[in-house]
């Protein structure tokens, strides 16, 4: 049993799947708390637009990690997120800072509901992806 790069590539993309995870989950309380009215749009606009970065960073760079180590399949899997990643950050409304949630059509129903399926589609990738890196972390690690 080697610790290969391949490895280290899935351990990296265990961890920042899990914090992944928790940023969807976030996502999905945010706007729950939205649709109620518990908190207002600017408040909820100010904490969800400074992770939509850092999300997309740690995303695209275990990806990274894995086009390096030469695992096809889990980039594979990861670039119509990406892609969409990009497309999304590309169409955004127009902001002074970054992010993709503008406090003023946040509360439109039909944005709202869209945010919302899609942090829980997003979770749900997350899930199944944590899943898939921890099987190809095992595998890399007992065929060497």
């Amino acid at each position: 049993m080697a610790f290969v790069f391949p490895a280290f590539a899935y351990i990296v993309a265990l961890i920042s799947d899990a914090v992944l995870i928790f940023f969807s989950i976030f996502h999905v309380i945010a706007f729950d708390e939205l649709k109620t009215d518990y908190k207002n749009p600017i408040d909820q606009c100010n904490s969800l637009n400074p992770l939509v970065l850092p999300e997309y960073i740690l995303h695209m760079f275990f990806n990274l990690l894995f086009l390096l180590s030469g695992q096809w399949l889990s980039l594979c899997l990861n670039v119509p997120l990406i892609a969409y990643h990009v497309n999304r950050y590309r169409t955004r409304p127009v902001m002074s800072g970054p992010g993709l949630y503008d406090p003023t059509s946040i509360m439109n129903a039909d944005v709202l509901t869209t945010c919302q399926r899609e942090g829980w589609v997003k979770l749900a990738f997350y899930l199944l992806s944590f899943f898939y890196y921890l099987y190809g972390m095992i595998h890399s690690l007992i065929s060497t």
